[in-house]
C-alpha cells in the first residue's frame, strides 16, 4: 500500500498540533523554540506533499527559502535565549514578562 496526500497531510496536521501545544503548554523558552521548528516542519511536509502529488517543484523550492528563514531564526532566535538567560538567570516564559532589561 502507498501512502497517499491524506497520509502525508494528516502525518503534518499532527505535527502541527503537536507543535502548537508544545508552544501553549509549556513554559520554558527552549520548548517552545523546539514547538515553533516542529510546526515549521510539518509545514515542509505538507509543502512537499502537496509539491509531489501535484507533479511539480513549487513546493520543494518553498521548502528551501522556510529551511533558509528557519536557520536564520535558530541563529537569532538561540542568540536571544542565551542573552535572557545570562540577564534574568531563568528560561521560564512567565518569569520575562517585561522586555525591559
Amino acid at each position: 500500500m502507498q501512502a497517499g496526500l491524506n497520509h502525508y497531510l494528516i502525518v503534518s496536521g499532527l505535527l502541527f498540533c503537536l507543535g502548537l501545544l508544545g508552544v501553549i503548554a509549556r513554559r520554558n523558552l527552549l520548548v517552545v523554540y523546539m514547538g515553533l521548528e516542529l510546526m515549521l516542519n510539518a509545514a515542509n511536509l505538507a509543502f512537499v506533499a502537496f509539491s509531489r502529488f501535484n507533479d511539480n517543484l513549487n513546493g520543494q523550492v518553498m521548502v528551501f527559502f522556510v529551511i533558509t528563514v528557519a536557520a536564520a531564526e535558530v541563529a537569532v532566535g538561540l542568540a536571544l535565549i542565551v542573552a535572557l538567560y545570562r540577564k534574568r538567570q531563568t528560561a521560564h516564559v512567565e518569569d520575562l514578562t517585561s522586555l525591559k532589561l
